[in-house]
């Protein structure tokens, strides 16, 4: 293994359990998202995503309902969508702010993630999640703000998680060589992908987020822990 000079983490079964979002964050957008939509599609920041996601679907941008429908049954069917992220962490802010729900962070995590920080390993973030819904997370949650342990957060607006150039962007981003990055994720397939783009790579396989562990060939090679005090850097 090289030398870390990076590490770069996913967020849900990562760092933080696959319940919340889908149990807590999902269902609060979904329930939240048409009056939002509503009440604040005429805004510049909300538009934006609005004629992105006509011109995605070809609906008519001025067909609410439609609109809605649409984000709605991607929700339910949790669609990568770029622009459906941004929307879902607009909606998610006021959770957070009005103390509905604080994000849960693996102490197992927590600690690891700042033992790397204060050692000086920059650490980052790459999810699905819009960058500012990732930044709301660490700022909201259990174990107080987070933020200041993140050089800089990434998202899909960098390209795919299951892209090998996805990995190579955000690599020329940081100015990292590719082989001294390390990227923890849950998900083999994003792990393939930074493999290929040359990074480092662990599997995060927690028994709280899979029943059935990820092993010999379900790893795919990639090294597997448990928890995060088990990496070594």
């Amino acid at each position: 293994m090289n030398a870390i000079k990076a590490i770069v983490t996913d967020i849900e079964g990562t760092t933080s359990s696959i319940s919340f979002v889908r149990d807590v964050l999902f269902p609060y957008a979904r329930a939240a998202l048409p009056k939002f939509i509503e009440d604040n599609h005429s805004k510049l920041e909300v538009s934006l995503y609005i004629k992105r996601i006509a011109e995605q679907t070809q609906i008519s941008a001025n067909d609410l309902d439609s609109i809605i429908n649409t984000l709605i049954t991607w929700i339910d069917n949790d669609v990568k969508n770029t622009n459906l992220k941004a929307l879902q962490g607009m909606i998610w802010v006021d959770g957070y702010l009005n103390g509905t729900y604080a994000a849960p962070v693996y102490e197992d995590a927590y600690k690891q993630l700042l033992q790397w920080q204060q050692a000086g390993i920059p650490l980052y973030v790459y999810s699905s999640g819009s960058v500012p819904a990732q930044k709301l997370f660490f700022k909201h949650s259990q174990k107080g703000d987070l933020t200041v342990l993140f050089s800089d957060y990434f998202d899909t607006e960098m390209g795919g998680k299951r892209s090998a150039s996805s990995y190579s962007a955000i690599a020329e981003h940081i100015k990292i060589p590719a082989d001294n990055i390390l990227f923890l994720s849950d998900i083999v397939k994003e792990l393939d992908a930074a493999r290929e783009a040359g990074w480092q790579t662990i599997l995060i396989d927690r028994l709280e987020d899979y029943a059935e562990p990820r092993v010999d060939a379900l790893a795919n090679k990639h090294i597997r822990v448990t928890e995060f005090t088990a990496i070594q850097v």
